[in-house]
């Protein structure tokens, strides 16, 4: 089992005619991912990759081809939102957009259009999405993950890898790994994400990494308290960062004394989440999380 994608999944690739979209398309195609379409305005009619056929709009792309379970959105920050919300109309179930840098006004128009409708969506500002073994939609690298029973939820790119990395050697494995984006606007929150984990049987124990910035981690791990069977390993990352200044993600800024690591840390584990101390004993952590839940 896994939650939102798999082998059967799907995808449609927006901008995959671009430098960024085309390399990181074959690199899904090599992975396994069923890539069935591409968009691009102005090439439409066109082939990717020889086989793949390029569309100008998703509503050309849904009359030609069958059943599109999700997108991979790789259009440059400017047109991205429109994109995005073109996505949303069409009614794609999932979308997962990789694109940094998308204006704040422009996202506030995206969790709108959101707000009205059935898609999920992971991103901007994200490494994107990966069944272990069956699908990738992003950027990570796919030799790293081995089917398991661990699922995987992050704010940071870099991070998600590690932590993947240290759990593939640890021999658990992962079921799907999702990177929600660092952005201060994102589609999805952590906690729209482990309600999935929880109910997906494989799927034994979550790592979720977060960052300085927000209260979605303290939010999530409210969550956890009141409705999560399965133990949770938490890390945030950012312990050392001065207040009022951006580190790495624009959402990963504390602000009017709010959003600090340490003020995180402890509502997490007043809340039950198994904390990690430091990025190498992730694994370590949920070894002992395991054993004592």
């Amino acid at each position: 089992m896994s939650i939102l994608i798999n082998k059967n999944t799907n995808v449609l690739v927006q901008g995959i005619t671009g430098k960024e979209g085309s390399f990181h398309t074959l690199k899904c195609i090599e992975y396994g991912t069923n890539i069935i379409a591409g968009v691009t305005p102005f090439k439409g009619k066109t082939l990717f990759n020889e086989s793949i056929p390029v569309y100008n709009t998703i509503e050309e792309a849904k009359k030609e081809c069958k059943k599109i379970d999700a997108t991979m959105v790789f259009v440059p920050a400017g047109f991205a939102a429109s994109s995005i919300i073109e996505a949303i109309e069409a009614e794609i179930p999932l979308i997962v957009c990789i694109t940094e840098g998308i204006p704040v006004m422009d996202m506030l128009n995206v969790k709108a259009a959101l707000n009205c409708s059935k898609s999920i969506m992971i991103g901007p500002n994200c490494p994107g999405i990966i069944t272990a073994d069956e699908c990738k939609i992003g950027i990570m690298p796919g030799f790293i993950h081995k089917k398991g029973k661990i699922g995987v939820l992050s704010r940071s790119g870099t991070l998600t890898y590690e932590a993947v990395n240290q759990i593939t050697k640890a021999g658990f494995g992962e079921t799907t790994c999702i990177g929600i984006g660092g952005d201060p606007i994102i589609g999805s929150s952590f906690t729209d994400f482990l309600k999935l984990f929880e109910r997906d049987p494989e799927t034994e124990a979550v790592v979720m990494i977060g960052e300085i910035g927000g209260t979605a981690e303290e939010e999530a791990s409210e969550f956890i308290k009141n409705n999560m069977k399965k133990p949770v390993v938490g890390f945030i990352a950012g312990k050392t960062a001065p207040a009022g200044r951006r580190m790495g993600h624009a959402g990963a800024i504390i602000s009017g004394g709010k959003g600090t690591a340490p003020e995180k840390l402890k509502t997490m584990e007043t809340n039950g989440v198994y904390i990690a101390d430091n990025p190498s004993v992730i694994a370590e952590t949920l070894k002992k999380a395991l054993k004592l839940h």
